[in-house]
């Protein structure tokens, strides 16, 4: 494996995820081999339920923008589970969500929104494990050495060059990322405000590997304009402030305004906070929030929800503002039209709906009705002080648009022939996500078609 990045970053953008996946499965009978410690007293009284390949189906679809499912996503759907049991028979193991994706309701953990297990110590723990798996099972890395070049000879990849030296090859692999690290490819390639965006993961993903692709007539496919796009915190530096462990770069997202609202400059709510649980709306609200005058926003909430916001909105660098009386805290909102923000959180007030139950493990219908903009759920009172404001940013985590592959996951030229040799997987791959996507599938992506072009490559050696 050739690594562009040195030890400490290698990985790509594994390190700097909560290392949850997405997949599709029956029950807990699906879920038990995989888990870390099946002795956990939790799991005899928590409720996973189940998340069928149709749900999975709905719930890409609704970031798809009108469009079918595309053969990749079918694909992600339908090999999902098996890459996970996969990675479970090399040592690869989960544990249970319980922080984030469960509630305790009447003395059980309830899971919601069909994403139940995460590696432990998130990203950095699924990246050491799978680092432990490879080196396992024979697999070298050299660091530090970035690929400059795909050697063909006849039409046909037989290596690749690390500066001046060339190194031949049977296949190769793509495996680097989006181009999400480079501010001229996000100006040119996608347009809007995305070269104003902070980037959340590795520096490392420049697009290098889809440029070279390109420079051998590889079919660019997917939306190239594409992205997932979480609000950060405002003051984050990009890559996510190197200086501390990657563990700890996840807690600059800020991805709880479902218990709150989001203001932008003008002092006026922009998006329906409550329009789903977070883990659908967060990659496209990080774009939202970039669009606003000033690529900014802020997020209020109320003392009443201080127990369910995530550790990030406590992290020990992040930002905020508080006050006991919701007129000084819009005082204290920089940036914004304070009394227009005034007038907007007076409105908000009246509008909720009092006669309906706040309930953060389903879609409560608790909502704000008569307002322009509503909140459609888990709308309430800003009554409960001190009330806090976080103030945000778009931060670009990685690029929805890559390469065509065909079902072995060999790259694809303009006119739809293979480059014989070449495989994608990863980020490089295009059509798996358009307008969004449900958290927890792009890890499960990186698996599904990691697994894909690896045997798709093995297969043409062999």
């Amino acid at each position: 494996m050739l690594e562009k990045a040195d030890e400490a970053l290698a990985g790509g953008n594994t390190k700097y995820t909560a290392g949850a996946m997405r997949f599709a499965y029956d029950g807990v009978d699906d879920l038990m081999p995989l888990l870390k410690n099946t002795d956990d007293p939790r799991l005899a009284k928590t409720d996973f339920g189940g998340y069928t390949t149709s749900k999975f189906a709905y719930d890409l679809l609704m970031f798809n923008g009108g469009r079918s499912l595309s053969p990749e996503q079918e694909r992600l759907i339908g090999q999902s589970l098996p890459a996970m049991q996969w990675l479970g028979r090399h040592g690869v193991k989960f544990e249970p969500i319980y922080s984030r994706q469960s509630f305790e309701k009447d003395g059980r953990h309830v899971f919601w929104g069909g994403l139940a297990l995460a590696a432990e110590n998130e990203g950095v723990g699924l990246f050491d494990m799978e680092l432990t798996a490879f080196r396992r099972l024979g697999g070298t890395i050299r660091h530090e050495s970035a690929v400059t070049e795909i050697v063909t000879k006849d039409g046909q990849v037989v290596g690749v060059k690390v500066c001046d030296e060339e190194i031949a090859a049977d296949a190769v692999i793509l495996a680097c990322g989006g181009f999400e690290a480079s501010t001229d490819r996000r100006r040119d390639w996608m347009g809007g405000q995305w070269d104003k965006a902070k980037v959340r993961g590795t520096p490392m993903n420049t697009g290098d590997g889809l440029a070279m692709a390109l420079e051998i007539a590889a079919q660019t496919y997917g939306l190239i304009d594409g992205c997932h796009a979480t609000p950060m915190d405002l003051y984050m530096p990009d890559y996510a402030n190197l200086d501390l462990p990657a563990s700890e770069h996840k807690n600059y997202r800020k991805i709880c305004y479902s218990l709150g609202v989001m203001l932008n400059a003008n002092g006026d709510r922009f998006v329906d906070e409550g329009e789903n649980f977070h883990y659908y709306t967060y990659a496209q609200f990080g774009k939202a929030v970039l669009d606003q005058p000033g690529h900014f926003a802020w997020q209020i909430f109320d003392a009443k929800v201080d127990d369910l916001l995530y550790a990030e909105y406590s992290f020990h660098d992040a930002h905020y503002v508080e006050s006991d009386t919701l007129d000084a805290l819009c005082d204290k909102l920089e940036g914004v039209d304070n009394n227009a923000a005034r007038a907007t959180l007076e409105a908000f007030n009246e509008a909720v709906n009092d006669q309906v139950s706040f309930d953060p493990t389903s879609l409560d219908g608790k909502s704000t009705p008569g307002l322009t903009l509503p909140k459609s759920n888990w709308a309430q009172k800003f009554d409960t002080p001190p009330s806090n404001a976080y103030p945000v940013t778009g931060g670009i985590t990685f690029t929805y648009g890559g390469l065509k592959v065909s079902d072995t996951c060999e790259v694809l030229k303009v006119d739809g022939t293979p480059i014989g040799g070449l495989f994608a997987a990863g980020e490089m791959v295009g059509g798996v996500f358009f307008e969004g996507y449900p958290g927890g599938s792009g890890l499960t992506s990186g698996a599904v078609f990691g697994r894909c072009a690896g045997l798709g490559a093995a297969e043409g050696i062999g």
